[in-house]
This record gives C-alpha cells, sequence and structure tokens, in this order.
C-alpha cells in the first residue's frame, strides 16, 4: 500500500506541477521510450534477505568519498577512485591512505594490466593508462566518430585486450538518472587493441551499459545493462565468437559493477533494490519527461541496502549476500583477492572489505 501511494502521490504531484511549469520551461532534456519492466523477482529463494554483509570491515575511512571501483596490484595495496578525481592508495592492511594519482576527472572503472598499469575508465576523460609512478596517459576518448559520454567499466582479457563500456552517448555522468528515464539504448561495449591504439565497438545498443567482466579463459565477456536490470553475455572466442546473449535477467536490484575472481565466480554489486514507483513509471514517457524537470528531491532515489551476488559460469545464482540495514550502503563493485573481497560504493568514504564465503 505505501508503494502505490508514493505512486500516486508522485503522479498528483508530477500532473500539477509538471504540468504548469511544461509550457514555461525548457524542452525536456529525454524523449523517452515506453517500457513495461517484468515484475521484480520477490527477495525470497536465492534472494532470500541475509545480514552476512552487516560485517563488512571499513578501510580508510575519510579518505576520500565515493569509492566506485576497487582494485589491488600485486603488492597487496587496495585503490580506489573517488568521487573528485582521486585515486587513493592504501596499504595492505588497509592503513597509510596516499593519493597515487589525480585524474582531474571521475575515475569508476579500474584493472590492472599485466605490466602493472592501471587501467582507468573516466567518467569524463576516456580510457587512461596510469603508469605505476602514477604517470597518466589517454588511451582512447572516442570510437566510430562518436566521443566517450561516460566511459563506465573496464577489464582486460588474457590476451591483453581492454574491454570498456561507454555507459551513455547521450548524457554524462552528472546526467545518468536521465539516461536511465529515458529507458533508450545509448550504451555500448568497445574493445581497445594496446597494440595498435585501435578501438572498435563490440556490442552495442545497449541500455546504459556499466560492468564488465572477462571469463578467465577469455572466452566471453559480460556487461550489465542497468536499464533493463540484466546482464548481457558476448562470446569472443571460439566457435560461438561474435554471438550474444542474455547472461541473466530481471535482477532485483539495480546491477552495477561486476567482476570475474578466476575461480569461476562472477561477482555483481546490486547498488540499491529495485524501486517499484521506478518500475511503475516506465510505461509512461509523458510522465518521465515531466519527472525529470522536477526537483531531485521529488525524485525517486536510491534505498541504503548492501546486496551482493555471485554467479556462476551459466548465470546462476552461488552466493547471496546482502545487508538489509544498509550498513556499508550502494555497493557499486566487488572485487576478490586472496581470501577476501572489497567494496566499492556510491555513498561510503571508505573501502569495504570482507572474507569471501
Amino acid at each position: 500500500m505505501r508503494i502505490i501511494y508514493e505512486f500516486v502521490r508522485l503522479a498528483v504531484v508530477a500532473l500539477i506541477v509538471g504540468a504548469s511549469l511544461y509550457l514555461v520551461l525548457p524542452r525536456s532534456p529525454i524523449e523517452p521510450l515506453a517500457w513495461t519492466p517484468p515484475e521484480a523477482p520477490l527477495l525470497a529463494g536465492e534472494y532470500e534477505p541475509n545480514r552476512r554483509l552487516a560485517a563488512i570491515e571499513r578501510l580508510g575511512s575519510g579518505s576520500g568519498l565515493a569509492p566506485e571501483d576497487v582494485a589491488v596490484d600485486a603488492a597487496g595495496r587496495i585503490y580506489g577512485g573517488m568521487e573528485d578525481g582521486r585515486i587513493v592508495r592504501l596499504g595492505p592492511n588497509g592503513s597509510d591512505p596516499e593519493v597515487f594519482a589525480d585524474t582531474g576527472g571521475r575515475p569508476l572503472g579500474l584493472a590492472f594490466d599485466a605490466a602493472g598499469r592501471l587501467i582507468v575508465a573516466d567518467a569524463y576523460r576516456g580510457l587512461l593508462s596510469i603508469a605505476p609512478d602514477g604517470t597518466i596517459r589517454s588511451l582512447a576518448v572516442g570510437a566510430d566518430e562518436r566521443r566517450f559520454r561516460l566511459t563506465n567499466d573496464v577489464d582486460i582479457a588474457p590476451n591483453g585486450t581492454i574491454y570498456f563500456t561507454d555507459a551513455s552517448d547521450r548524457f554524462s555522468l552528472d546526467n545518468y538518472v536521465m539516461d536511465l528515464m529515458e529507458a533508450r539504448p545509448n550504451g555500448r561495449l568497445l574493445a581497445y587493441d594496446p597494440r595498435t591504439g585501435d578501438v572498435r565497438t563490440v556490442l552495442w545498443p545497449l541500455y546504459f551499459a556499466n560492468g564488465v567482466a572477462v571469463s578467465a579463459d577469455g572466452t566471453f565477456v559480460l556487461v550489465v545493462e542497468t536499464g533493463r536490470y540484466r546482464i548481457m553475455r558476448q562470446w569472443i572466442r571460439g566457435p560461438r565468437s561474435g554471438e550474444s546473449e542474455i547472461f541473466i535477467d530481471n535482477l532485483p536490484g539495480f546491477p552495477d559493477g561486476i567482476s570475474a575472481d578466476g575461480r569461476g565466480v562472477f561477482w555483481l554489486a546490486l547498488v540499491s533494490p529495485r524501486n517499484l514507483l521506478v518500475d511503475f513509471l516506465m510505461p509512461y514517457p509523458l510522465v518521465r519527461k515531466i519527472l525529470v524537470r522536477l526537483p531531485r528531491r521529488l525524485q525517486p532515489g536510491p534505498r541504503r541496502y548492501s546486496f551482493v551476488l555471485g554467479l556462476d559460469r551459466s548465470g546462476r545464482v552461488i552466493h547471496n549476500l546482502q545487508d538489509p540495514s544498509g550498513g556499508f550502503a550502494q555497493i557499486s563493485s566487488v572485487e576478490r583477492h586472496g581470501d577476501d573481497l572489497y567494496f566499492g560504493s556510491l555513498a561510503e568514504d571508505a573501502i569495504g572489505r570482507l572474507p569471501a564465503p
């Protein structure tokens, strides 16, 4: 009943306020498509709530806000890309924070290549490479005569090819909510060849292309479609090379980062559970055109809830980690290193760590 009440309240506010503003404000910045999402799965069975994430340890508290992604180098040092453009490095024990580099943008995806360089998907600066001494080099800012607008996540195949996403070719990170509200496939999965410097589009169009993970054997790459609550699989080597398919569909939350742990598990961060109000709005483009022009406080927002899934190679849920209290909230990435899981977040001022199940 509360969800229905909130929907009615929002609809009334949108119609009264929005209708009066619609004629005097500039044209809506989005051209939304109607889409009816599948009914959200219940938090039961394989998604049964638990408190396994309540024990997350906070590392480097206060060293930076919103470490979207986390990476660990060969020496066990921990890196997080912060909201202000800095990449902060912690010691293996999670102490002694220091600034490793400052991209001047917004570092999102992080991954180390075989030479120890940190490859960064920066929302504003594109694909970057950072040497061990902190020197930054630009690798790519666009492809197919289209500049990247929201470079999001990155992973590296065994042959050295760098796979990364451009979440939207219409909206920057500042307006990412508009891309989700528009519900158009503005994103793409790309590949960068470090030998030639060439960039090619691997899979498009995608609905807010987000996390990327290459399988340990290099036969396929997974890409998260946040705008469709699903993950796609693109085969890149072997008899099915060039084919794509849905890996897992109708997830119970907004999927963000994904990583392969080299042991047959793909770790997926759900930054927030599904918002039934948002699902209610998706079939109604006009309401959404009005909604994005209302003050942010009147728009649906993320819920504090901790949610991580472990998936096998067939897309089956084999680990379900949650904390309904949201002690370490809006988890945006999960990386396994050794016996531990490391967590990035869109809301915290620390990197999370927890023994792997």
